[in-house]
C-alpha cells in the first residue's frame, strides 16, 4: 500500500467503525425490559410525506471525539405507482452526503456509495439501517451528540427536496433513540 492512500484506508476504517462496530455491540447495559422500550415508535413529527413517498423514524448514532464520518438511517415508503430514487443530499453538519451501501462478499465487508442513487420502487419500503443501505455523512463538523437533531436535506429524483431531521441516539444503541419512558 502506498502512503498516499493512508488517508483514503483511514477514513473508511473510520466509517466502516463508527457505522458497522456499534451494530455488533452485545452488552448497552440495559435490561432485557428496557431493550423493549427502546424500540422506535414514531411520533407525528418523525414522518415526513413527500409526494408518493413517506419517510418514517430518521435516526443516527453519537459519535466519539474525532470520528470524521457518521451514518444516517430512515425507511422510505413509495406508496405510487412510479419509481423514484434517492440521488444524494445535503446537511450543514457534514461536508458531504452520501447514499452507501455495506455488503458482505466471501467474508469480506464492503462499503461503497449506491452508483445512479437508491431505487425506491412502486409499493415498497427501503429501509435504510446499519449493515445495509445507509446515508454517510462525510468529514462532519463536530461529534453527533445523543440527544441532538441532524437537519439533512435529502434529494429525491421525482418528489425532490425533503427536509428531515435525524434524531441521534447512544453510540452503541440497535436502533432510533425513543420518546417513550423517557
Amino acid at each position: 500500500m502506498s502512503i498516499r492512500f493512508a488517508p483514503v484506508v483511514a477514513l473508511a476504517g473510520l466509517a466502516v467503525l463508527s457505522v458497522v462496530a456499534p451494530a455488533l455491540a452485545q452488552d448497552t447495559g440495559h435490561s432485557p425490559q428496557h431493550a423493549q422500550t427502546m424500540k422506535m415508535e414514531p411520533a407525528a413529527a418523525d414522518t415526513v410525506k413527500a409526494g408518493d413517498l413517506t419517510l418514517t423514524a430518521p435516526w443516527s448514532r453519537a459519535t466519539p471525539g474525532g470520528a470524521k464520518v457518521g451514518g444516517g438511517f430512515i425507511r422510505i415508503t413509495n406508496t405510487g405507482s412510479t419509481p423514484d430514487k434517492l440521488i444524494g443530499g445535503t446537511t450543514d453538519a457534514a461536508a458531504r452526503f452520501e447514499v452507501h451501501e455495506m455488503s458482505v462478499t466471501d467474508g469480506i465487508m464492503k462499503m461503497r456509495p449506491v452508483s445512479g442513487g437508491l431505487v425506491i420502487g412502486p409499493g415498497e419500503t427501503v429501509e435504510l439501517k446499519p449493515g445495509g443501505y445507509h446515508v454517510m455523512f462525510m468529514d462532519i463538523k463536530a461529534p453527533f451528540k445523543q440527544g441532538d437533531e441532524i437537519r439533512a436535506t435529502l434529494q429525491f429524483e421525482k418528489a425532490g427536496k425533503v427536509d428531515v431531521g435525524f434524531r441521534v441516539g447512544g453510540i452503541a444503541g440497535g436502533g432510533a433513540p425513543q420518546h417513550k419512558g423517557h
